[in-house]
């Protein structure tokens, strides 16, 4: 994709922390530098239900936030590799699940593993999960807090928001990309 296609004109986001137990979304239309709040939510499989019922309902449940809410581009949470192989594995497939439903509603995805969010977000790698929320609430300014990982999706988008704002403009200012660096 060309630059002026990740411009910061306007576009909405979708970001996604997905999960096999409850799959967070959040939605943010962003303006130029400004970030804009337009809806988070869970989706929440059905405790105990085989895998792949829990697939299928966070498959079924975000082409209906893709249809309702028709994101320009998305943004994922990258899987972390967890101490326990199962549930780093039953993970993958939920975020498979996700990506799925992203790529079937043919939308753009970005991914970005969690210190990414932590760094974007809160400004260090290591925050706690109430760091970022107060974060996304501050961000967007929100009258409340929304649940764990609701905001978690909406840092997973603010992320991409602000990498993808901070690199049009920088290209826009003159500044060009070589060898990987600006000059």
């Amino acid at each position: 994709m060309s630059v002026q296609q990740h411009s910061c004109q306007k576009i909405r986001i979708l970001g996604v922390d997905p999960g096999s137990r409850i799959t967070g979304f959040g939605v943010i239309d962003v303006i130029g530098n400004q970030h804009f709040y337009v809806a988070s939510g869970c989706i929440k499989t059905t405790p105990g239900a085989p895998l792949a019922e829990r697939i299928r309902i966070i498959v079924r449940n975000l082409q209906e936030v893709i249809t309702t809410y028709q994101p320009t581009q998305t943004a994922v949470e990258q899987v972390f590799v967890n101490v326990n192989p199962a549930a780093t594995l039953v993970l993958g497939q939920a975020r498979g699940a996700a990506l799925a439903a992203l790529t079937l509603g043919e939308l753009p995805v970005y991914e970005y593993t969690a210190l990414q969010v932590k760094q974007a977000v809160v400004g260090r790698g290591k925050a706690a999960k109430e760091q970022v929320q107060h974060m996304v609430v501050q961000m967007l300014s929100l009258s409340g807090t929304p649940q764990a990982d609701a905001a978690d999706a909406l840092a997973v988008a603010l992320t991409h928001a602000l990498r993808n704002c901070s690199l049009a403009s920088r290209i826009q200012q003159g500044l060009t990309i070589k060898s990987g660096r600006f000059r």
